[in-house]
């Protein structure tokens, strides 16, 4: 069976080196979290290596060693970083610092453990400034605040919720818990778009293929004739006609209707004009307003349950509802509690 060398720490955030026996990487890391343990490393030991009689030694020779690896040099940060964090490396890192802070360990001792687990990126960058900030003073809110590329206002606000409350391992598991359900959500909406994307690919398809080879064969019945065909029918023939003469010019429609709806949306009037159209379109229109309004109840409700002010909580909310109209909606909202009236009455 194959023996696991792994670091780990315990509760009380010492720092533990040992082996293993499992027969696979994941049963290991299984029965090490059995232990009470936080696996930070693990890996197949080499046939060359000692048994697991040392483990005693190793762990106290580990137990010495924690401090000074404290106090190494300044940490390398990547050179470049292009976009942002995904959903999910956002996710799993909030649910292992939930994870350790719940353990008890101090939040400089947590991110460090993190950020010497992340591959190199944006988040590992990320997370080196925060802790470089948290080590000169500021909270681990603000430290996050100078982040926007890692964590949002929605994140910001509510690990400052935690600290304000005393309560940052409660708000963490939380904000864990809705960014996995924000993911689920994110999920079915793609999930239920497949079939309509489906349905208009074939239908695009299907008209493609009777424009390009079935209409010209009609066309030179139709010359035969010698007669005067009606409007629409020589519309079709002339669409035919362009299709297949200049078939290379089809693909620059929708990239310049992608182009001309980005100058639109530049716009507030146009943006807003937009965003109501596509609530109109049939099935898609319903799946937008459905995924919309479960997101932005969603992330309000998280705020409010972990201390975040109404009127903060609205703003956070309108700017992830990624729609003007929902955003005009949350807006009215806002002046409507700002001048003293209940959230009833502007819903």
């Amino acid at each position: 069976m194959p023996v696991y060398q792994y670091v780990a720490m315990d509760t009380t955030g010492h720092e533990i080196k040992d082996t293993i026996e499992a027969a696979t990487e994941q049963e290991a890391q299984t029965m090490i979290r059995d232990k009470g343990y936080f696996v930070t490393n693990i890996s197949e030991k080499t046939k060359g290596g000692r048994g697991g009689g040392n483990s005693s030694k190793e762990t106290k020779t580990a137990k010495k060693k924690s401090a000074p690896k404290q106090a190494r040099g300044p940490r390398k940060k990547t050179a470049f970083t292009i976009g942002g964090v995904s959903s999910k490396k956002l996710c799993t890192f909030t649910r292992q610092l939930s994870t350790l802070q719940d353990a008890g360990l101090p939040i400089l001792r947590s991110l460090r453990i993190l950020e010497g687990q992340s591959k190199p990126g944006v988040l590992k960058n990320s997370l080196i400034n925060v802790i470089e900030d948290v080590e000169s003073g500021n909270t681990l809110s603000e430290a996050m605040a100078k982040q926007p590329k890692c964590f949002d206002n929605l994140y910001v606000n509510m690990v400052k919720a935690g600290e304000a409350g005393g309560a940052l391992e409660v708000i963490l598991q939380r904000l864990a818990e809705f960014k996995e359900r924000a993911q689920s959500l994110a999920r079915k909406v793609r999930g239920a778009m497949i079939y309509p994307a489906a349905v208009i690919s074939v239908a695009v398809g299907i008209v493609s293929f009777i424009m390009v080879y079935i209409i010209p064969k009609f066309k030179s019945i139709f010359d035969d004739f010698g007669t005067e065909l009606p409007a629409m029918t020589k519309m079709l023939i002339n669409m035919s006609d362009f299709m297949v003469n200049y078939f290379y010019l089809i693909p620059a429609i929708p990239f310049g209707i992608w182009l001309m709806m980005k100058i639109i949306r530049k716009n507030k009037t146009g943006a807003f004009v937009t965003d109501w159209l596509v609530l109109r379109v049939p099935i898609l229109g319903s799946i937008v307003e459905k995924s919309t309004v479960a997101r932005t109840a969603r992330t309000l409700g998280t705020l409010l349950a972990s201390g975040v002010p109404i009127l903060e909580g609205l703003i956070i909310a309108r700017d992830t509802a990624g729609n003007q109209v929902f955003v005009r909606a949350f807006q009215g909202i806002y002046n409507a509690i700002r001048e003293g009236e209940t959230m009833a009455v502007p819903l």
